[in-house]
């Protein structure tokens, strides 16, 4: 028999750092909140992410989100009360062959206009001086110096422990099976175990989020690729910055712990999510796993002869624009989704969730959000977007 739950004022469906960082954002406004989630923390695309924290290769409409978010960045683990792993290393974005060098360039001009702090590194001379390590490959690139990358899993345990503190209720290990919809408006969530009637609901289940769309007819546009994600053994110190590339095609980072990280760009193909010691995982192939080496190991030799001690995939929630939906979904007054963020949704998580929040509150939003509204898609057409793949 499915218990009967107390009435949330918001329930948020989604553990990520989206998720997290909203249902922190709405207790310490006051609501009462339920924090529901099928497996826990970080267990998808917030964990799979290679967690860079960037600022560079923003599209315009997001780069006042990664300018606030930068801000928030360094005293976010005195705020939460537990490390974040945060570190401001910086972001080298690489050329790699003659055509790849105006990309970069057009790129430092553009975000140099935008206000962004960002540097032309014009020869492999002046990119050594940043990491010496890289190989001859490289031609030029751009540097943004307040730039950095953080510990995904460390940073959303920390979101979800100062929320539990503040009485959010944590339900992990649940499945929403739907929404109960009456009049209009989300009247109940419906888990694996239970009935939680709310005052509203915030979305923020990643490539997950259509299941529950699907049947109020309010799909968000995705496409669904994965990235292939590969990490060394703890290894020598041989890179301080977080490496992306013009093409999107890679990307890479040191942890704090000394082990590499390293993503392929966009895979796209059919894959399936399966389920190990109840936790999610998607098994990248035998090619993905080669090219992904041969790709990194092209700028990075070190990272050739390194032991490997894990792999996994991550699926981007990929929409016609690469930006999110952070808006109420039109036919149903209080439904909030924050999802389709497309493979950079962790950096800006600190700023996206109370967005989100806001929104699910029906409060004053104090940022310019409009551009990543739910009824855009009507609007433009449903091409492949262009991939950033690191934070």
């Amino acid at each position: 028999m499915v218990n009967s739950s107390p009435a949330s004022d918001v329930v948020v469906i989604g553990a990520g750092i989206t998720g997290a960082s909203a249902a922190l954002e709405l207790a310490e406004r006051g609501a009462r909140v339920t924090l529901v989630d099928g497996f826990g923390p970080a267990a998808m695309a917030s964990g799979w992410t290679l967690a860079g924290v960037r600022q560079s290769g923003r599209h315009p409409s997001e780069l006042p989100l990664a300018l606030r978010a930068v801000e928030l960045w360094p005293d976010l683990a005195e705020k939460l009360g537990h490390e974040t792993g945060y570190r401001q290393k910086g972001n080298l974005r690489l050329a790699r062959t003659s055509d790849e060098v105006p990309v970069i360039r057009e790129l430092v001009a553009d975000q140099s206009a935008a206000g962004l702090p960002i540097t032309f590194l014009s020869d492999l001379q002046a990119v050594r001086e940043i990491a010496p390590a890289l190989s001859d490959r490289v031609l030029a690139a751009s540097f943004c110096a307040t730039d950095g990358h953080a510990d995904p899993d460390l940073t959303v345990k920390a979101y979800v422990k100062k929320a539990e503190s503040l009485g959010v209720e944590t339900l992990f290990g649940e499945k929403v099976t739907g929404l109960e919809v009456s009049g209009g408006r989300v009247v109940a969530v419906a888990t694996s175990s239970r009935r939680i009637g709310c005052g509203a609901v915030l979305l923020a289940t990643g490539i997950l989020a259509n299941e529950l769309l699907s049947p109020l007819e309010a799909e968000i546009p995705l496409r669904r690729p994965i990235v292939t994600v590969l990490r060394s053994v703890v290894c020598a110190p041989m890179l301080e910055p977080v490496l992306g590339v013009a093409n999107a095609d890679m990307a890479a980072r040191q942890e704090l712990g000394g082990r590499m990280r390293v993503t392929s760009g966009a895979q796209f193909g059919d894959w399936s999510l399966a389920n190990r010691h109840g936790w999610p995982v998607i098994r990248p192939g035998m090619n993905a796993i080669q090219e992904t080496i041969e790709t990194v190991r092209t700028v990075l030799p070190a990272f050739g002869s390194l032991e490997l001690e894990s792999v996994w995939a991550g699926a981007l929630d990929l929409t016609p624009d690469a930006l999110p939906v952070i808006d109420r979904v039109p036919a149903v007054d209080n439904l909030t989704v924050a999802a389709g963020f497309s493979g950079h949704g962790f950096g800006i998580g600190p700023v996206t969730g109370p967005l989100a929040a806001s929104i699910a509150l029906g409060a004053e939003v104090e940022m310019d959000v409009s551009a990543f509204r739910f009824s855009r898609f009507s609007d433009i057409p449903q091409a492949e977007a262009s991939l950033t793949l690191h934070g």
